[in-house]
Parts: structure tokens; sequence; C-alpha cells
């Protein structure tokens, strides 16, 4: 697993597969919530830590990550809310590619991502040496998102120029627990692909005792995301194409299309 000496990153389980993140530097108080879709659950846990929660960031409108948002604001009137979309509930600040932000101590780095919905972010959060990033229903392990409002030009800028520039060493928490289904498919594009099979394996343990399979990390999703692989020959040969446009396009609708065996 990976270790952070300066940031805490903790997953709180939500919904039926959704992940909330409760981030705070480990010298503080003051905290961040992202996504916080059951609230009461998040604010238990900053409880747990002695933290404060201050500021929310909201990776995009869907009920399922922003649709807490009211709740949170009655139980923190004081909170500061931040997204990318106008069809966030209860936005303090809408943000912008590029736009950086300071919270709680920790520097936040705002990413837009549009496909999944038009005003996707994703928040690259640093402390010292230390960075993570929140991909939402953009990047997840293994996988990435549904076009719903988008194409693949974007999804590919998005993945292949965006979040790949960041540093390998960057840890990636998504919005949910897709782990072992994601590397289903990675491995039926990839069969020869090792990193897949051992992730797998790893992934399918996780699983059978009931623990989270993130974060992964920008370094390892070049390994094991056929997504962040278009340009790889055996991704290329899976879908029958070598722009990587097409690519990503043609590799949406076959994990759109794939049924895994059990």
């Amino acid at each position: 697993m990976f270790l952070l000496s300066r940031l805490r990153v903790i997953p709180i389980p939500a919904l039926e597969d959704n992940y909330m993140y409760l981030i705070f530097a480990k010298d503080s108080n003051k905290a961040l919530v992202v996504d916080p879709v059951e609230p009461k659950k998040a604010i238990e846990m900053s409880k747990r830590e002695k933290v404060t929660i201050e500021g929310a960031l909201i990776t995009h409108h869907h009920w399922d990550h922003a649709g807490g948002n009211k709740a949170l604001r009655a139980l923190i009137p004081s909170i500061r809310i931040y997204g990318g979309d106008e069809r966030v509930e209860e936005m303090d600040r809408k943000v912008v590619h590029e736009e950086r932000i300071e919270e709680c101590g920790l520097q936040i780095r705002c990413l837009s991502t549009p496909c999944h919905t038009r005003g996707h972010i994703c928040y690259a959060v640093t402390s010292g040496e230390e960075k993570v990033v929140f991909t939402g229903d953009t990047l997840f392990v293994a996988g990435c998102g549904k076009f719903f409002e988008g194409t693949g030009d974007q999804m590919h800028r998005n993945l292949n120029e965006i979040l790949s520039s960041l540093p390998d060493s960057t840890l990636v928490y998504p919005g949910h627990e897709y782990t072992t289904s994601n590397l289903k498919f990675a491995a039926h594009a990839e069969p020869e692909n090792q990193e897949v099979a051992a992730k797998l394996e790893w992934s399918r343990k996780r699983d059978a005792e009931k623990k989270e399979t993130v974060p992964s990390s920008i370094g390892e999703e070049k390994k094991i995301n056929p997504f962040m692989r278009v340009h790889e020959k055996s991704v290329q040969k899976f879908v029958g194409s070598t722009d990587a446009v097409n690519v990503m396009t043609k590799l949406r609708d076959e994990k759109n299309n794939f049924r895994p065996k059990a």
C-alpha cells in the first residue's frame, strides 16, 4: 500500500460503491471533504480524527457526488463548497482549469476534465512533496468514467495529457470502488499484461477481505489502465486502430458492452 507522512487521506465508503474522502495535513486540525454525499458519515469521521471540516471539493454535479451538499450546508453553515459546474448545489465558488486555491493549509490545483460531465473537476492536492489527486468519475483504478456529456477526444486529453502529466508518484483517489470489474476488462483488452494480472489477483483478495482498493498512483495507472495506454501496441491491436482518440472511443464502447465472467 502507499504511505503518506504529511497528508492524511481517509476513504469513507458511501451509498453502494461511492467514496467520499476526508483530507487534512497531519499537523492541522482543519480538513476538507471530497464529494460528501452522506455528510453525517463524513462529519462522524472528522470527529473521530479530531479535525473540523471547513471546505468541500465537489468533482461533479451528479447526485451521488453532490447530492449531500444541502444537508452538509445545514450541518456546517460556514462551509466553503467548491465545484466547476453551475449545477453543483450550494456551490460558493466555481473554479476553472488550472486555478490554484489554498484551503486548510493545503495547496489545491483544479483540473478541468470534461467528458463524464461537462463541468467535471479533478483536484490535485499538495502538502510539501506529497501529492494526491481526487478524480471523481474521470479516472478510476484501471478504468475511466462513461462519456455522458463528452467525447473520446476529451477523455483522451483528460487522461493522457492532463492527469498523466502529474508526477507518477501522485496518489489517485477515485469516486467509486470499481477496481475488480475494471481490471477484468483490462485483462480482456491486454491478456498478456502481467501487471494487470497481478493487480486483479490483489483486488480480488481485497474484495474478499471487504477492504478498499484505493489509492492507486498515476505511475501504476500507466501500467494497468487501458485508457491510459492508448499508445501501446497491445491496446491498439485490441481495438484495431492506431489513432489515440479512436482507440479511446473504441475502448469505451468495448467496456460499455463487456460482460465479464465471474
